[in-house]
């Protein structure tokens, strides 16, 4: 409520500055006007409470407070009452988590499309039992996610069928570390992201060190095979050429030895992402071993885009 209301008192006192000939676009946030922090009168017989801060830590916070603003246009008390609201209080304006979060999405790469995809739009009605099991994977995954960050298995592999929404359930971890926990994700698709880094290679080796350090990274269809017929069978081979493959193994080993997560899918299982490169599909597989699903079975019944 008292923020509903220190928001109220900020968009008012907005509309006054304006009458009064300010240009108001020159103030990107009405509630702190860019200053970054709210300053609060808190009055002396005020109760104060402990709670728990972002970093771990426990502050005191007054129950009640009102914004300096007005408390200094005397909208609080009489003059000579003052005295009793001596004490004052500060905090962090919202529109610092907002912009942090805005340059998160950006820095993302994730198209506006995908950032609508969450566990809540991921239909499970009349699928098969494994597509349910991958969804409780993921939601668990990002569940326990704080609590296995710094360990060794800190990661998710959703692998097997195309189409049976792999991309959508990752994207849906992605989002909520993004939007909730106010983690830094990079999104990495793989063929599209090695053809871009094969355009530009001016790019190359800032983009490998974004996927090396950022926080979370998320790789979508690692190896993504093609099809081929080979002594008159058709098979399907991993696209990965040598140089591809240096570069994978070269993120994913960083972001092993640091403990850094990753978010992966593919249609090859983990023995195919072995056959690949084995010192790049056991690392996957150590990292991702208490998350890995494998789809497998009817296409008709797991690929959603052959529904009726």
């Amino acid at each position: 409520m008292q923020e509903v209301l220190t928001e109220l008192r900020s968009k008012t006192r907005s509309q006054a500055v304006r009458s009064e000939g300010y240009e108001e676009n020159k103030v990107k946030c009405s509630i702190c006007r860019d200053k970054a922090v709210v300053i609060y009168r808190v009055h002396k017989d005020t109760e104060w409470e402990e709670r728990k801060a972002q970093n771990g830590s426990f502050i005191e916070v007054p129950k009640e407070m009102v914004l300096e603003e007005d408390f200094l246009a005397g909208d609080v008390c009489s003059p000579d009452k003052a005295w009793e609201w001596r004490t004052t209080y500060s905090k962090r304006c919202t529109c610092i988590e907002n912009s942090r979060l805005e340059r998160i999405l950006k820095a993302s790469e994730i198209t506006e499309e995908f950032k609508k995809l969450g566990f809540g739009n991921f239909r499970t009605e009349g699928k098969n039992p494994i597509i349910h099991e991958a969804k409780e994977a993921a939601h668990e995954y990002y569940t326990e996610f704080d609590h296995i960050r710094g360990n060794r298995q800190n990661s998710i592999a959703l692998l097997g069928q195309p189409g049976s929404g792999k991309t959508h359930l990752l994207m849906a971890v992605s989002n909520n570390l993004m939007q909730k926990k106010k983690l830094p994700v990079l999104y990495f698709p793989y063929v599209e992201g090695f053809n871009d880094l094969k355009d530009d290679f001016t790019a190359i080796e800032k983009k490998l060190k974004r996927m090396k350090e950022v926080e979370v990274l998320f790789i979508d269809d690692l190896f993504k095979p093609v099809s081929k017929v080979v002594n008159g069978v058709r098979i399907k081979v991993p696209r990965a050429t040598e140089w591809q493959i240096e570069q994978m193994y070269a993120v994913l080993n960083y972001r092993y030895l640091n403990h850094k997560p990753i978010l992966v899918s593919s249609e090859l299982t983990v023995d195919e992402l072995a056959d690949v490169d084995e010192a790049l599909g056991t690392r996957i597989y150590q990292m991702c071993k208490d998350f890995t699903v494998l789809i497998q079975g009817d296409r008709k019944e797991l690929n959603h885009r052959l529904e009726d």
